[in-house]
């Protein structure tokens, strides 16, 4: 046992790296790293970049559609314009459903496949065929020369389809006339009674490029996921809980992704994609707002949003409820 007299006269040091590691800024809740203003600059250069790309975005987003407009030709133009011959007989008969003089929630799940994870439907969304042209036009445009960006931060390879031209109408319609009367009975709690904008973008899974998607949440109210095809295996979905869930209370269940069929589900509800392990997966990915919703409080950085003007539907916030306008919060 060490004396008192002993405990006195060692000399105790602290690890050199309390000057410069792990240095918390509680403004930004985050842990960095400063030995030097160089290396500070060069370790989180690319979140600078990011930043400014951000700040960026709606500029040169519209310059792209206006590049694209002007440049692409499309291999197959009827695609950009919805019909119902497009979509699956169960689908068209769920929607009409819910059209019906008195849909309730419990007549609509006797029509869905409710998965092992909590409010997420299974249903079937469009024919074959349409899938496989869809995708052979989403492959032409690829190999064209015209300009291309990313649909997020976690997705590498895939296509906004506003910038491609498919909002007005493909996306618009499919949302108000036929994904809106679903949301309304599925998740009113969440504002699928009040969807008024959506951001769509197609995302592409390759054993050459990205294979899986991490453990997130959506910047939406209510998503729904489409399988295009091609053949692939592998590259399941799987969901936890709520974002305010922490992940050590959560078990997460698996769900098959099947071609031609939608997984819908409340954009809040973590979720992620398991690698592909042949193959190469097309999905449809529409997240679907509510600016009733999120002007109460923005779904990223959880605060009353601050707004920035953006173009077309933006990050789906209005400064009036009632009223649409361009509108995004700074921090997304």
């Amino acid at each position: 046992v060490m004396t008192d007299e002993a405990d006195r006269s060692r000399q105790f040091y602290s690890c050199d790296c309390f000057t410069s590691d792990n240095i918390f800024l509680e403004d930004y809740r985050l842990h960095v790293r400063f030995e030097s203003e160089q290396q500070f600059r060069r370790d989180y250069e690319p979140i600078s970049q990011e930043v400014e790309r951000r700040r960026r975005l709606c500029v040169t987003s519209a310059e792209r559609a206006a590049a694209i407009k002007d440049m692409y030709q499309p291999l197959h133009p009827h695609v950009y314009h919805l019909q119902e011959s497009y979509l699956a007989p169960k689908f068209k008969q769920i929607v009409e459903y819910c059209r019906s003089r008195d849909p309730t929630e419990e007549g609509l799940s006797e029509l869905l496949e409710e998965e092992a994870a909590v409010r997420v439907y299974r249903f079937p969304v469009f024919e074959r065929t349409f899938c496989e042209e869809l995708v052979e036009e989403l492959e032409h445009f690829e190999q064209s020369s015209a300009p291309k960006g990313r649909p997020n931060t976690m997705n590498h390879y895939g296509i906004l389809l506003n910038e491609l031209g498919f909002d007005a109408g493909f996306i618009t319609p499919l949302r108000e006339r036929f994904l809106h009367p679903l949301t309304s009975l599925l998740y009113p709690d969440c504002g699928g009674r009040c969807l008024d904008s959506h951001k769509a973008f197609v995302v592409k899974y390759d054993m050459n490029e990205d294979l899986d998607l991490s453990y997130h949440y959506d910047n939406a109210e209510v998503t729904l996921n489409v399988s295009l095809g091609k053949d692939f295996t592998g590259g399941n979905l799987y969901f936890g809980d709520m974002r305010q869930v922490p992940l050590s209370e959560t078990e997460c269940s698996e769900v098959e992704h099947r071609v031609t069929e939608g997984l819908l589900h409340r954009g809040q509800h973590m979720h992620g994609a398991l690698p592909i392990s042949s193959g190469q997966r097309w999905n449809l990915i529409i997240w679907m707002r509510a600016s009733q919703e999120r002007n109460k409080l923005c779904p990223m950085c959880s605060r009353r949003p601050t707004l920035v003007e953006g173009e077309g539907f933006a990050d789906g916030f209005t400064k009036h409820s009632d009223t649409l306008l361009n509108t995004s919060c700074v921090l997304t």
